[in-house]
């Protein structure tokens, strides 16, 4: 085996600098390619003072999002490296080099592995992440509910005894901020959507590879650490822009995977739309008692002492 990793960078230099600086020194990792996906403020310059014997800085023509960024990378490491498998990691992630050979063991044991995580832990949310199942139409319109995912949660995951007890668990799909594949078997497969700029990308990836006829795992045993978010939030600061960003990318997959019809697209889009309307009154809310909190003579009838809505 030989074992590279592929980093995405967009406006988020010193994070990357960071995590290259903590695995440079793994012997199992015989390169390190750093995508700069055409960042507007000076990751580049930066990134540049990494390169190496080990770690290469490469820039995309175009900020294409994760997936292509990774695509790039990960073409590279394999054709120009000579990389068979590859670890896809976030910037703000951590792991050590036992899980990477752990992950690499797997591969050599299952053949038909196409990628595999370890579990996740959300340094953000909490909880650990192990993986999903590819939903339908219905199931994907209900984990997208911030109420309709808590309500249906026993029917949408898998059950926990799922999980316990084993080693490697098969699943459809892993988490994207850090997991291994297998170099030819994502390039065969088409690796992932470029029609997508972010979100849903780990979806698709699964979908691929099973219909590439590759499985997906998670390893149980090992776990890495996920700063949620430091990254895309760096990309798109507005929580309502993200969360649009995340209906397009699941609309699209519903289209381009799911092969809904006009009817179901206009069913998913009513359902979006509704789930930005709870989002925008849960804000609303925590403003009102966020003033409230201050003391009086923060709000007055209903609205801010800048004299905007609350």
């Amino acid at each position: 085996m030989k074992v590279c990793c592929v980093i995405v960078n967009y406006n988020d230099g010193d994070t990357v600098m960071n995590l290259v600086d903590r695995i440079t020194g793994f012997k199992v990792l015989e390169g390190i390619v750093v995508v700069d996906n055409r960042s507007t403020d000076d990751s580049l310059e930066k990134l540049r003072s990494l390169e190496g014997d080990k770690v290469t800085v490469i820039r995309g023509e175009r900020n294409g999002g994760y997936g292509y960024g990774n695509n790039l990378g990960v073409q590279y490491a394999v054709k120009v490296m000579g990389a068979t498998h590859v670890v896809i990691a976030n910037p703000d992630v951590e792991f050590t080099e036992r899980t990477i050979l752990a992950l690499g063991r797997l591969f050599q044991k299952h053949p038909d592995l196409g990628a595999a995580a370890p579990v996740m832990e959300d340094m953000q949310y909490g909880g650990l992440g192990r993986g999903w199942r590819l939903h339908g139409f219905l199931g994907e319109l209900l984990v997208m509910g911030p109420v309709s995912r808590r309500l249906f949660r026993r029917f949408l995951n898998y059950p926990e005894q799922y999980y316990r007890g084993k080693r490697v668990v098969g699943v459809g799909a892993v988490h994207g901020s850090m997991l291994m594949v297998d170099g030819k078997a994502f390039l065969e497969c088409g690796g992932y959507d470029e029609g997508i700029f972010l979100y849903q990308e780990e979806s698709v990836l699964g979908w691929r590879m099973r219909t590439g006829g590759y499985r997906t795992a998670v390893l149980m045993t090992e776990t890495y650490v996920h700063r949620h978010g430091t990254s895309i939030i760096k990309s798109c600061e507005s929580q309502m822009r993200r969360q649009m960003i995340r209906h397009e990318s699941v609309l699209y997959y519903m289209k381009h995977y799911l092969y809904i019809n006009r009817f179901q697209q206009l069913a998913a889009k009513v359902w979006f739309g509704g789930i930005l309307a709870e989002i925008w009154l849960a804000d609303a809310g925590k403003a009102v008692i966020g003033g409230v909190r201050k003391g009086p003579g923060r709000v007055l009838r209903g609205r801010q002492e800048t004299g905007r809505p609350v």
